[in-house]
């Protein structure tokens, strides 16, 4: 085949007293890049703990230059169907074709009005691609991030519908970190919601933290959120 593939895993454990160093989810993903820069990234996110549990599937597309083209998601919370959605985007708007019990079926376009720097899917290995938007070139420094994604939901158990999010990025600094998977030169981002923009019955998301490989693949390596979450997450296996 002409086109390249990687495949891995990344393990969920909690950092909460009561259940330090416990897993509490998997991830499982392939990306794959061809030859004209073209990036497929398909996800099977588990999360047991918190209850409901949620099993999130999930494909996602972007173009040469790292623009989201389409992405579909399904969901089951709690072990029972929440909802299926597709969403295809385009320079000056995105349109969603979603399903679910609570739902029924749903078709909207929403104008995306300006510049916006990604599509969050959601699965911990498309939050690490997302940083591909930072110009790392002007150093340590944090700026604003414009997203859309399926849900506002902290774990994205909602029916996927298109949901606007306002976060800060921050990009601060080099680091070389070793995980289950091997040791790599990672970047080191975070995330920060200053603004409340995704806010559950906890409060606004807590500050998210994650180490990106330096190169062109920019995988996800291990990162952790805490405040009321107190999750840890680490790329425990990997086949370039």
């Amino acid at each position: 085949m002409q086109h390249r593939t990687l495949r891995g895993r990344i393990l969920y454990t909690s950092r909460k007293p009561e259940r330090l160093g416990e897993e509490r989810g998997r991830e499982r993903f392939t990306i794959t890049r061809h030859t004209d820069n073209k990036v497929t990234i398909r996800a099977m996110c588990e999360i047991e703990e918190p209850a409901p549990t949620v099993l999130r599937d999930v494909i996602y597309s972007l173009d040469e230059n790292d623009r989201p083209m389409d992405c579909h998601v399904r969901l089951t919370v709690g072990d029972r169907y929440m909802g299926s959605g597709w969403f295809r985007m385009t320079p000056d708007q995105i349109e969603c074709v979603s399903h679910g019990p609570t739902i029924g079926r749903v078709s909207q376009v929403m104008p995306v009005n300006g510049h916006y720097d990604g599509f969050g899917t959601h699965p911990i290995i498309g939050d690490a691609y997302m940083t591909r938007c930072m110009d790392v070139s002007q150093g340590p420094h944090k700026r604003p991030l414009r997203a859309f994604l399926p849900s506002p939901d902290h774990r994205g158990a909602t029916p996927p519908l298109i949901a606007e999010t306002n976060l800060f990025l921050e990009y601060v600094g080099d680091e070389t970190v070793t995980v289950a998977a091997g040791t790599f030169d990672c970047r080191h981002f975070r995330f920060t919601d200053e603004n409340a923009s995704m806010v559950s019955k906890d409060g606004a998301h807590p500050p998210y933290d994650v180490w990106v490989t330096r190169d062109d693949d920019s995988l996800f390596v291990q990162g952790g959120v805490g405040g009321y979450m107190l999750t840890w997450y680490e790329l425990v296996e990997l086949e370039r």
